[in-house]
């Protein structure tokens, strides 16, 4: 049973493990199930006897959305993750496989990010309650792992995009983001566009389809509740990254920063050998060849 299988990273991700031969993959949205009550939690297990569960589901967004939501964004995290592996616990399902997020390393994190600096200082305070709500699903699931023997396994993810990816400019991150701006600013022969921060800050970016492969290996693989890495293994700055989204989209006039709007992290990459060693997976999809991908889908879908 997939949470936010529904969603863009879980649609992919569904997709993959009937590739692998998963029959009886289930999922569901948030309108059938509220994860955050747990009378809520209790009925979506009881409905379906999910015998492994992978969690997915989450309220997540850009630096904008997690400006404005600080509060919410932390609640329903946390609910959801704490609810689902303590009633998956109580009725024993077999397996549950946590994906967290690299917010939930420190801000000052040294390059690469090393699973073992997880702990070493406070996330980047933007989207620190998200990364905050996320990371206390790791504490719950190696506690439950010392006390009940519990089979629960964690991955952090990097940034991810690819087709299906969220292009609402309220609640989208960079890429689509920079997409939807970069697109629409062509068509309209716009002189120029504004983009947030100063362009510096550096971040790394897994194509969806690679990070589906992983989870599902993740799943299959993983022995222990210690937090392995997924991403590309490589960072680009938010610049280059724009200067590449708007030459791939045709937008040809001036990229106009401003650097009174945040850049987040000053840096994301991420130390990946833990998960070239336990899963045997690594990242195939080069950048620019998944940015085409999602401009692609973008136009044909918006």
């Amino acid at each position: 049973m997939v949470t936010g299988g529904t969603g863009f990273l879980g649609s992919h991700l569904m997709k993959a493990f009937a590739a692998h031969g998963y029959r009886n993959a289930a999922t569901f949205g948030s309108e059938t199930y509220d994860l955050t009550h747990e009378k809520e939690v209790e009925r979506m297990i009881a409905d379906l006897k999910p015998e492994a569960i992978v969690h997915l589901a989450a309220v997540v967004g850009g630096i904008g959305a997690n400006r404005l939501h600080p509060g919410s964004f932390f609640f329903k995290n946390l609910m959801m993750g704490t609810l689902l592996l303590e009633h998956a616990r109580r009725v024993g399902v077999r397996r549950f496989v946590s994906v967290g997020t690299i917010c939930s390393y420190p801000k000052f994190t040294p390059v690469p990010f090393r699973e073992e600096d997880l702990w070493n200082g406070y996330p980047e305070e933007t989207n620190a309650p998200y990364g905050l709500a996320k990371k206390m699903l790791l504490v719950q699931s190696q506690a439950y792992r010392q006390e009940y023997g519990y089979d629960a396994v964690n991955v952090l993810l990097v940034n991810l995009y690819g087709p299906g990816d969220n292009f609402d400019p309220e609640s989208s991150h960079v890429i689509p983001a920079l997409i939807r701006k970069c697109v629409e600013a062509a068509e309209r022969g716009a002189p120029s566009l504004p983009v947030w921060g100063t362009g510096k800050a550096t971040r790394e970016f897994l194509y969806v389809e690679d990070a589906a492969e992983a989870i599902v290996r993740a799943s299959e693989k993983l022995t222990d509740s210690e937090p392995v890495n997924l991403g590309a293994g490589r960072e680009i700055s938010i610049r280059e990254l724009s200067e590449k989204i708007a030459a791939l989209c045709g937008f040809r006039g001036k990229l106009e920063w401003d650097p009174t709007k945040p850049d987040g992290q000053p840096r994301r990459s991420l130390d990946v050998s833990r998960a070239k060693k336990l899963l045997g997976w690594s990242a195939t999809t080069p950048l620019e060849e998944g940015l085409k991908r999602t401009i692609d889908w973008y136009r044909s879908n918006r």
